[in-house]
């Protein structure tokens, strides 16, 4: 079965069930006994469907159509609000499956951040003259190192200064990767590509005055985190942008309010990890443990992440399967069951 077929086929049914499921106003008892027959037919055919779009066709926007619809329902089938997921339950679970659930997205991020990053410094080897002209002035008198292992000369207060800075900083910076999804995505990439061309530079500059080492230093402990952070934030903002571009067979208001709220989950999760990158920098960096002790602290941090990702990103509660949205997981059970038996199998 082809997407176009399965659509025609199968849109009717999703069609009445959001009828019933909107005349039902979360009770079912007002639907009278026919209609809520009906209406418990009409959930399990659209799990089926569910289940077959995600194997069959998992980048088209009827799988979060059909998620949405088949979530609402199954509270008034079963008899029971499905519950909230509590704070906890979205910092433990649901913001990694959000990360996890665009990987293409993701990748696509990263690509405009890192690729920058080796042109930058590539240009700052070449024309170093011409390359720190996207330095801002407060980084271009950068101190002289001193020593490996030694202190970097910042106070308590420089620290404290210093660390409030790089929050404010690195929450700028996300910001205007998340918000510019508004604009298609556009600043999104802008802003990507500037900051990826700024770390190459400075890299490359560094590297230029034998100053590698230092460079590391300062980069690496707090490094990795934050670039994941602005990486997780630039495919929110292209999911935004995504959907004004490419709605699919959603209108295109209801795209992006769909994908703006999965991208403020992804901002409002990422901002405790931008703070945890920012007191590394503002107060780890500046001690100047040595470069061994800042590729193990920033190498740990950026192992942490991105496991938590692959393990509370892509795994459902008690199993290995993956997990692509972050739908209720009795609402996926229900579909995978009734695969074999639903219209559109």
């Amino acid at each position: 079965m082809n997407l176009d077929r399965f659509l025609t086929e199968r849109e009717p049914a999703w069609t009445e069930l959001r009828a019933l499921v909107g005349a039902a106003k979360g009770q079912p008892e007002r639907l009278g006994a026919a209609p809520l027959r009906r209406l418990g037919a009409l959930y399990r055919s659209a799990a089926a469907d569910l289940a077959l779009a995600r194997r069959r066709f998992p980048m088209d926007p009827c799988v979060p159509v059909l998620e949405d619809l088949v979530g609402r329902a199954r509270h008034l089938v079963y008899g029971s609000e499905a519950r909230r997921a509590s704070l906890w339950d979205f910092l433990g679970r649901g913001y990694w499956r959000r990360v996890a659930e665009r990987p293409v997205v993701l990748a696509v991020s990263a690509l405009f951040l890192l690729v920058p990053v080796g042109l930058g410094a590539v240009w700052a080897g070449d024309d170093p003259a011409a390359a720190v002209g996207v330095v801002p002035s407060a980084l271009q008198g950068n101190r002289e190192g001193r020593g490996d292992g030694t202190d970097l000369g910042f106070s308590t207060a420089e620290s404290t200064a210093f660390s409030t800075q790089i929050f404010v900083n690195n929450i700028r910076v996300t910001l205007v990767a998340f918000a510019g999804g508004i604009s298609a995505g556009v600043l999104t990439a802008a802003s990507l590509i500037f900051n990826g061309l700024l770390i190459g530079v400075l890299g490359g500059l560094s590297a230029r005055s034998g100053r590698t080492g230092t460079f590391v230093q300062l980069v690496a402990p707090h490094g990795v985190l934050e670039l994941s952070c602005i990486v997780v934030a630039g495919a929110a903002g292209m999911r935004m942008g995504w959907s004004l571009i490419d709605p699919g067979r959603r209108r295109r208001s209801d795209a992006l309010a769909e994908e703006a709220r999965a991208a403020a989950e992804l901002a409002l999760g990422t901002a405790p990890w931008l703070v945890l990158a920012g007191l590394v920098e503002g107060f780890v960096t500046p001690a100047g443990f040595g470069l061994l002790a800042a590729l193990v602290v920033g190498g740990t941090l950026g192992a942490v992440y991105w496991g938590l990702v692959w393990c509370r990103g892509r795994a459902d509660p008690g199993s290995g399967r993956p997990a692509r949205r972050p739908v209720p997981a009795s609402a996926s059970a229900s579909a995978s069951a009734g695969v074999t038996a639903g219209p559109g199998s």
